[in-house]
């Protein structure tokens, strides 16, 4: 099993890999370097997520239709390729943007749209496999091991990327980018080797899977108190934690005049203590209810956002890393405990509708966070003529996010979530006792 979960977590690192440069490298030079609306990069690098609810269609599709005796694995490399090809070829769209405005907007809708669309391709697949390979008890090894991988690779690709944009020059990145679009696609292809069992050519449906449309994934979640809760809550979290992405490299730049390699460094920062943070977890997830790890994390992100504001009103680059610490620190133990609850509220027969539904859920948080946070930034900014105070402002408004979702994760039960995902709709009710 344990060579399952690390091609699974190899799988994890490719599709990880190519949202690295895009957010940790790519949106500075873009907003900073290029002086592009931090709000059209926020669009852009929301691409994937304008697209999550083709999650739930893809979920509920493979379940249901093999092909050639694979549920998962056609769909992950699928969107594997789509990830390389979009990450590999976005700086030269950068450029063109800088250039052309017009025209740029149009490649960078082509290539963003790509990466966007290999991101869910890929990601629902991958995670509803992960899902059936686990089964309910290895799941939080599984889940420990993928992103494991994950936040590593994301310190070894930001670390390296850091390297080979020293000194920056645009042709610097281009070489950059297309070096993690090929390390991508070979990590992916080895992880994708002999992973999934093959079906049975007669069993092409399986005899509990149905097919779902992103209106009956609705109806679905918001039937389930527990359930329509946790949709909310992971929208909350994941938009404070996950929206900084596109600002944190510019605040750098902004606030405390760090170069392209120092800001790029930022993210190998954070990943270090996301790292650490998750095999904190991996140890307590016995010892320690996941919910209380969960609100461990989601109050540890909030400290990080408040000291990072903080930071940024003293001008302190030491308090700046403190919070970037803090927010590394409270992701890891928040991913974790978050992901396993995701896994624990899905019903059998169901997988690809209850996990296409949580990284719908995922999706949009990143599209809300980081739309909400370019718009507030270029709106605040122009109001006061301080690129600076927009950025506070940004992360004033995750840090009360994250409050929001502390307090509704006590309504959270997984025992209830079960109870009401097993019985009768209200209509099936009376119809049985009338009968």
């Amino acid at each position: 099993m344990f060579l399952k979960r690390f091609q699974l977590g190899l799988i994890h690192v490719a599709v990880a890999m190519t949202l690295v440069p895009i957010n940790s490298t790519l949106n500075r030079v873009m907003i900073k370097e290029l002086a592009i609306s931090a709000t059209l990069v926020a669009i852009l690098a929301s691409l994937p997520y304008l697209f999550a609810p083709i999650q739930v269609i893809i979920g509920s599709y493979s379940d249901r239709h093999p092909i050639f005796g694979l549920r998962r694995t056609p769909y992950i490399f699928a969107g594997l390729l789509l990830c390389v090809l979009g990450v590999a070829v976005s700086p030269q769209v950068a450029f063109l943007m800088g250039k052309h405005l017009s025209l740029g907007i149009l490649a960078g809708l082509l290539a963003f749209g790509a990466w966007g669309m290999g991101y869910n391709l890929s990601s629902v697949s991958y995670l509803s496999l992960a899902s059936e390979i686990s089964g309910e008890e290895g799941r939080g090894k599984t889940i420990a091991t993928m992103w494991f991988m994950m936040i590593v690779s994301i310190i070894a690709t930001a670390i390296g990327l850091s390297r080979l944009v020293d000194p920056y020059t645009p042709g610097a990145l281009i070489r950059a980018f297309g070096y993690v679009a090929a390390s991508a696609l070979t990590l992916g292809l080895l992880g994708l080797i002999k992973l999934e069992p093959r079906s049975s050519g007669t069993a092409r449906l399986s005899p509990h899977s149905e097919a779902f449309t992103v209106t009956e994934m609705t109806s679905t979640i918001t039937a389930n108190p527990v359930a329509k809760v946790f949709f909310i809550y992971l929208l909350l979290l994941l938009a404070a934690i996950l929206g900084q992405d596109v600002l944190l490299e510019p605040f750098g730049a902004e606030a405390f005049g760090m170069t392209v390699t120092q800001t790029t460094r930022i993210t190998s920062i954070w990943g270090t203590f996301v790292l650490i943070a998750i095999i904190i977890a991996g140890l307590l997830e016995r010892r320690v209810a996941k919910r209380t790890l969960a609100q461990a994390g989601n109050i540890g992100a909030l400290l990080g956002f408040v000291v990072i504001l903080v930071s940024g009103m003293l001008a302190s680059k030491d308090v700046f890393y403190t919070g970037v610490t803090l927010l590394g620190l409270g992701t890891g133990l928040s991913t974790v405990a978050n992901l396993s609850l995701m896994f624990d509220l899905t019903v059998p027969g169901m997988v690809g509708l209850y996990i296409g539904a949580w990284g719908f859920s995922n999706a949009l948080s990143r599209l809300t966070g980081s739309i909400l946070g370019g718009v507030v930034r270029d709106g605040v900014a122009q109001f006061t003529g301080s690129a600076l105070t927009g950025y506070l402002v940004v992360f004033g408004i995750e840090a009360l996010m994250l409050l929001i979702a502390s307090i509704m994760l006590a309504q959270i039960d997984v025992s209830a979530f079960r109870k009401q995902a097993h019985e009768p709709p209200l209509i099936e009710k009376a119809a049985l006792a009338a009968e």
